[in-house]
């Protein structure tokens, strides 16, 4: 039977059983590698939200010990783009004898319509944001930040993760950005490095965010055997005094091993009802 694809931009689809079990595992693999989370924000779409609570849930092991607890601050602001019109219908194919795509064909038909809505712009996601960057971020690179070198998990969508990637680059010189140890872009250049935001589900990207005492213009070596990545460094740049490395692109190391659920299962709905098949054989506490 032919799975029929439908678009989910600001749609609160459900996550799916297939995707909770990758959340489960992202979560895991941070808390095991010793991550703590210090701040956790998330789109407030439930599938979203359920993957940074899934995060949540494994930090609780991790920080037991801790003062406070990890709070999953939800924000409209980190919804994926709004695809207006399109909300819930499924993809269109091209039509015959036609050079317009089928989502083009398909406004054209249906631009006029009272109930018709645009898909959401470029520049209206930039500016999102940047109002996200500016309210939620920013504070924490100031010199009297609340807390001392935060790690800062944030949860969204595809789309909308490659807009806030583009507003953060465009927040630093570019001498001052370099490319972890292994990782290596193609062609080098700023258009290039532009385009490095590409997720997988629960795919994440790793950057490393340090102020330079005293600050300089000059990169420093932060990235032992990483390149430094060159181009037209940026005047208006935001953040002079830091440099940027990027450790990891769609990292997808939790997932190692797992394989999707046969006939359909892993794309239905998840049930918080239903048990894994790993609770099944967890060692009873004594």
């Amino acid at each position: 039977m032919a799975r029929r694809w439908t678009i989910a931009g600001v749609k609160d689809s459900a996550l799916t059983i297939h995707g909770s079990i990758q959340a489960e595992k992202l979560g895991r693999y941070l808390a095991d590698a010793g991550v703590v989370v210090s701040e956790l924000f998330s789109s407030d779409l439930q599938r979203a939200q359920k993957t940074a609570e899934a995060i949540q849930d494994a930090q609780r092991k991790l920080q037991r010990n801790e003062r406070h607890s990890l709070h999953v601050e939800k924000l409209s602001v980190l919804r994926e783009q709004d695809f207006g019109f399109y909300e819930g219908k499924p993809f269109y194919a091209k039509p015959r004898d036609s050079s317009k795509s089928g989502k083009e064909s398909h406004r054209s038909q249906h631009i006029n319509d009272p109930s018709f809505k645009d898909v959401e712009s470029k520049e209206a996601m930039m500016v999102r944001m940047e109002d996200f960057l500016k309210t939620h971020i920013t504070p924490f690179l100031k010199k009297d930040a609340p807390q001392a070198n935060p790690v800062i998990v944030i949860v969204s969508h595809g789309i909308i993760l490659s807009m806030l990637w583009r507003c953060i680059l465009k927040r630093f010189p570019t001498n001052s950005i370099r490319l972890g140890s292994g990782l290596a872009i193609r062609g080098g250049g700023p258009s290039t490095l532009e385009h490095i935001g590409g997720w997988s589900n629960t795919g994440y990207l790793e950057l490393d965010i340090v102020r330079l005492n005293p600050p300089t213009s000059t990169t420093l070596p932060v990235a032992t055997g990483g390149p430094q990545v060159t181009g037209v460094d940026r005047p208006n740049s935001l953040l002079h005094g830091y440099t940027m490395v990027i450790q990891a692109v769609n990292s997808k190391e939790h997932l190692k091993g797992l394989k999707r659920t046969g006939g359909g299962v892993g794309s239905s709905k998840f049930d918080e009802g239903q048990k894994t098949i790993d609770s099944f054989f967890k060692r009873r506490k004594v």
